[in-house]
């Protein structure tokens, strides 16, 4: 006869024990995957990129002054005041309340790292400002006059990046290529909103925003594919808004600029308008040759053919205004691209001002248009039928022959002349 053993409970602590210790291997093929993942920011392929890379791990490092001794003291005493320590009991004193020389660690450390980081924080502001020409290559390189700079164009659209290349005279839809150890400053604007423009490897981000012109000095100095992408939502289409950057040697750039040169199309005014409007996953599009004040007219937001640009409208107001001339009537420079393209407001043509009235002409314009309708409600009251101020040969009340028959006079300048303003 065989006896049956009864089974051993297992320990619910033991088993929650268990399951806490097998829960993180769950995490290990997650982990495996995320290990192909390129900490680009970490190690960037361009000097200004490596200096803010660095200007990072020093701060980091600085803060790890005070967190590590803080987690490790937190785990100590919680080791050492455990309540199954009994040998601890005779270090016990609740009177205990004041320490300086604990009191100078507590305050003198977090003030020396506050004042330290102050002071990196500060030289790599304005060492890296986004502005500031660029001094050097890298660590060992100065910038020489050999150096000549590379001008890029850039204008963030709703969804896509367009590259002018001044220059050579090209432009590129979604596609960045640079020379590697050559100087570039980027001259930044938007078409409709705001965007942020970072290529991680090679500098940090810089606003694009529209009506106005940003720059970024940067250089790459390791061949490779390079992701670029928007920083700054902007829309339905943002999540797509990406770009490719390349660093080449100087030969392949000259071949890939032959390359958009012959199989491009060219980028007049025309072309941008429609290449302006929204839309997403954009492939690389080449443009062989560039209207060459194209970009000025974006900044200024007067692309459209006959538009006055926000440069001209600043130096007519730096003059003193429009002045009492004929002068066009701005409600055209009201940006709007997505209907009318800057025609009027108040319609699809467009309008102008006859004059622009003084004070005084407003004033006595005023006085006119009081007197016009008081005569007007006199001859309305009369007794005589409204049938007559309607029939055959009469005039409709307010019109000029209705006002002589009241004996209205209108004012008039001294030229004898009466004066038509428009306020």
């Amino acid at each position: 006869m065989t006896e049956t053993l009864p089974a051993t409970p297992v320990n619910p602590v033991r088993r929650a024990l268990r399951s806490r210790l097998l829960r993180p291997l769950a995490l290990a093929p997650l982990m495996a995957a995320l290990s192909g993942c390129e900490a680009i920011v970490l190690a960037p392929a361009g000097d200004i990129a490596m200096q803010q890379r660095d200007l990072l791990v020093v701060s980091v490092l600085l803060m790890l002054i005070v967190i590590v001794p803080v987690m490790a003291l937190t785990i100590f005493f919680a080791w050492k005041y455990r309540a199954s320590n009994k040998k601890v009991e005779k270090d016990y004193d609740p009177d205990w309340d004041h320490s300086t020389h604990l009191e100078l660690v507590i305050w003198a450390v977090p003030l020396l790292i506050i004042i330290c980081l102050g002071a990196v924080t500060w030289a790599g502001t304005h060492l890296l400002d986004p502005y500031r020409p660029l001094d050097r290559i890298h660590e060992t390189q100065a910038v020489t006059e050999d150096h000549e700079t590379l001008q890029v164009e850039v204008v963030a659209l709703d969804w896509k990046w367009l590259f002018i290349y001044p220059q050579y005279g090209v432009a590129t839809v979604n596609e960045l290529v640079a020379p590697v150890d050559r100087p570039i400053r980027f001259h930044l604007t938007s078409s409709g909103v705001m965007n942020s423009f970072y290529v991680p490897a090679m500098a940090g981000q810089i606003y694009a925003m529209p009506g106005m012109e940003t720059k970024l000095h940067a250089v790459i100095n390791r061949p490779g594919d390079y992701v670029g992408f928007s920083a700054n939502y902007s829309g339905d289409g943002f999540s797509n808004m990406r770009f490719a950057a390349r660093g080449v040697d100087d030969q392949a750039f000259e071949q890939w600029i032959a390359k958009v040169r012959a199989g491009g199309t060219p980028l007049d005014r025309e072309t941008y308008l429609e290449l302006e409007r929204p839309s997403e996953k954009v492939p690389v599009i080449y443009y062989s040759a560039v209207e060459p004040t194209l970009f000025n007219a974006v900044v200024n937001m007067c692309v459209q053919p006959g538009k006055m640009c926000m440069g001209e409208m600043m130096d007519i107001d730096r003059k003193g205004g429009l002045g009492l001339q004929a002068a066009k009537n701005t409600l055209p420079l009201v940006y709007d691209k997505y209907a009318r393209r800057g025609d009027a407001v108040f319609g699809s043509g467009e309008s102008y001002v006859m004059q622009i009235c003084t004070p005084l002409q407003a004033e006595r314009a005023a006085v006119e248009a009081n007197m016009r309708r008081a005569n007007t409600s006199r001859v309305i009251s009369q007794s005589e039928p409204l049938n007559r101020l309607t029939g055959a040969g009469l005039s409709a009340p307010g019109t000029k022959p209705a006002l002589e028959r009241v004996g209205f006079q209108p004012l008039t300048d001294a030229t004898g002349r009466t004066p038509v303003s428009q306020s």
